[in-house]
């Protein structure tokens, strides 16, 4: 394939499988309403990382693992992220005196790196069947995908001086709908 036209293919890829990164944050920017460079920082360079990581073990791993591991990545997504949604959802509601749980420390934030770049796995692996270079790829789409992500906190931010009072539900309701909507995919609903 012609540089130029990987390039662009690169980036559709990346911009497509940084869409569930991308929503994810913008969830967390409501959920946060006012990040701080620190949790913008955790959150981004993360996904990122995932992103770019996550079609290297792909293209590593082989035909055999991925077809097994297809079977239930949209599951293993689906659980992680409604369970940090009602979680987010029951503290918001809990007290608004107390700390609210931080997304971008911790397990929460190598669960929701993970279950934002399963799909990221899938494209590697499929790379590895075509000589995709895999590298120059997996650059783009970690790059890609950091970008969505900050964008996406920002939006979230924005968003929730709208909604400040129903912050937590509607991050923690988005957190569960991109769950749903990824076991939709997988089983052909959507």
């Amino acid at each position: 394939m012609e540089t130029g036209v990987f390039l662009i293919v690169a980036v559709f890829v990346a911009f497509a499988l940084g869409l569930d990164a991308f929503s994810v944050a913008v969830s967390a920017g409501v959920f946060y309403k006012k990040a701080t460079p620190k949790q913008k920082f955790r959150l981004t360079f993360h996904f990122g990382l995932f992103q770019f990581i996550m079609p290297l073990i792909g293209w590593i791993v082989g035909e055999e693992t991925i077809g097994i591991l297809q079977d239930y990545d949209h599951w293993v997504a689906f659980i992680i992220l409604s369970l940090l949604g009602v979680k987010i959802i029951y503290e918001s509601q809990k007290s608004k005196k107390k700390v609210q749980t931080d997304i971008s420390r911790g397990l929460k934030l190598v669960g929701l790196s993970i279950a934002t770049s399963l799909d990221a796995f899938a494209v590697g692996f499929s790379l590895s069947l075509i000589d995709g270079q895999i590298l120059f790829m997996s650059i783009i789409i970690g790059a890609v995908a950091a970008a969505m992500t900050y964008i996406g906190i920002l939006i979230g931010e924005r968003l929730s001086i709208r909604f400040e009072k129903y912050a937590g539900i509607v991050g923690g309701t988005i957190l569960i709908l991109i769950g749903i909507q990824i076991v939709l995919n997988h089983i052909g609903v959507v």
